[in-house]
């Protein structure tokens, strides 16, 4: 289990998925969860929807969810045949950071029955003002179940006096501040909404009889479904049983005046499959354009002029690695891109080191050096991101193990120095090596025992996003400017477990 005070890369908080018109919908539910495995590997949940022949016009509604990855929790024999029937279905994997993360309760999607008929809701990101607005609803008589601030949503809008749900849905999400995408099971109806500034990525995709919303497009590539769109910031997008094409999806703008966009930078640096489309964008596309811009910009060079090794650190830095090496060949700098470290797939989730918890120890079990790539070489390591610097520092204690002839450190991503309220997880500012070091670059390279170290710059690091506005993008764990206010007495230990 990923424990907070051992993270030292930064944590998305989740991945949704939901499906309409299918006679298989959780099984295809099950694969899109396993597609967003990466987006949260500490629970997760489906809920179906299925016609009630004892009273024609209600939904029955199943649900099963538990901790663990998505293939440990629908393992079992016949869970989609008995237990998850329906045509309709909503997912939900999960990471979380309190201590209310062992609780099942906590564990996604979650549903409710109300005066108008059942509502399942699965969300990633982070409500801002969560605290403010579950304390008035528990002043006006509301009781909650669980600690997380998704089921503030829930409780707005089954509260809201209006008759349609989907003005319920506006009215409710218009009170809400934060992150957060969205997806909505209905009785009739799946619903998929994105925040005003579209922190989070969250797309539409088709089969030739139903409709998905999801976080990312691996998770209908999954499917064998079609890429339709993104769903667009502060857009609800309604689906219902009688939409038959693109044309027939139904949308509503959440607020009336339009707010400016803020991707989530991280999405593309770290957080999202490089095979995924994500804002529009491949993020394939953009991971390799920061390589290629952070070699443009922070070249190393042989000192005897021989080939220079460039090497990822697997598997988020694949792509970036690639982008920075080939950019070196094309300024004219002898380099090859080699595999230098091996990653073990097959660490539980619940890795235990027997005896005394040695970080070093932990670090060789999951990584190991090519020795023969690595001997003698001048080699860059190529990474996306150091939020504490432990684990960096570790790695670069087993590179020189193999006795290289220099080793260089290049991070496509600029100094972490901020925390994140908008729906992923740091440590606190204090653990972050960038504040403790006071942001010294000479100081950090010398704690990670490098001979040379370089972060993108932000501006650097917006270059490389192509076909985007520079202004599009959130960078508040870089340069501290929050686009959404928070609130002073936002708790992040009890509101950021989804």
């Amino acid at each position: 289990m990923i424990k907070r005070n051992e993270l030292d890369k930064p944590v998305c908080n989740c991945g949704v998925f939901g499906i309409l018109g299918d006679d298989s919908a959780a099984a295809k539910t099950y694969y899109g969860l396993h597609a967003l495995q990466h987006r949260g590997q500490e629970a997760a949940g489906i809920v179906t929807l299925n016609d009630n022949t004892k009273k024609p016009g209600r939904k029955l509604v199943h649900v099963h969810k538990n901790m663990g990855l998505v293939s440990e929790i629908f393992g079992a024999k016949n869970i989609f045949t008995e237990k998850l029937i329906g045509n309709s279905a909503i997912g939900h994997n999960r990471y979380s950071t309190s201590g209310a993360s062992k609780s099942n309760k906590n564990i996604q999607p979650f549903v409710v029955n109300y005066r108008l008929g059942n509502l399942a809701v699965a969300h990633n990101g982070n409500l801002t003002n969560a605290r403010e607005l579950r304390k008035k609803l528990i002043d006006e008589g509301s009781i909650f179940q669980t600690t997380s601030d998704t089921e503030v949503i829930l409780h707005l809008i089954a509260k809201s006096k209006l008759d349609k749900q989907e003005e319920q849905i506006r009215e409710a999400l218009g009170k809400v501040q934060g992150a957060f995408s969205i997806v909505l099971l209905t009785d009739t109806k799946l619903i998929g909404v994105r925040d005003p500034q579209g922190f989070r990525p969250l797309c539409i995709g088709k089969t030739k009889d139903s409709f998905i919303i999801t976080s990312e497009s691996c998770a209908l590539d999954i499917n064998s479904a079609e890429y339709i769109r993104d769903v667009e910031p502060g857009e609800i997008v309604i689906i219902d049983k009688d939409t038959k094409d693109v044309n027939g999806i139904k949308s509503v703008r959440m607020l009336d005046e339009k707010t400016e966009t803020k991707h989530c930078v991280f999405e593309f640096i770290y957080f999202s499959r490089p095979d995924s489309k994500i804002f529009n964008s491949s993020v394939d596309k953009i991971r390799r354009k920061l390589g290629k811009v952070l070699a443009m910009n922070h070249p190393v060079e042989d000192k005897d002029g021989g080939k220079v090794i460039v090497i990822s650190v697997p598997d988020s830095s694949n792509t970036a690695a690639l982008g920075y090496q080939s950019q070196l060949e094309k300024m004219g700098i002898s380099s090859k891109f080699e595999i230098g470290l091996l990653r073990s797939h097959y660490i539980g989730r619940t890795f235990i080191i027997p005896g005394q918890q040695n970080r070093e120890i932990g670090v060789k079990i999951k990584f190991n050096t090519v020795k023969g790539v690595l001997e003698g070489r001048t080699i860059v390591v190529v990474d996306d991101s150091i939020v504490r610097g432990t684990t960096s520092k570790l790695l670069v204690n087993l590179i020189k193990e193999a006795n290289p002839k220099e080793v260089h450190l290049r991070i496509s991503s600029p100094m972490i120095s901020y925390p994140c309220y908008y729906g992923m997880d740091f440590p606190s500012r204090e653990e972050l090596i960038a504040n403790k070091m006071n942001g010294d670059l000479e100081k950090i390279r010398q704690e990670l025992g490098v001979d040379s170290l370089a972060y993108m710059e932000i501006d650097e690091m917006l270059d490389a996003m192509v076909d985007h506005d520079k202004e599009e993008f959130c960078t508040a764990c870089f340069s501290g400017n929050y686009p959404v206010k928070i609130n002073e007495n936002f708790n992040k230990e009890a509101y950021y477990d989804d």
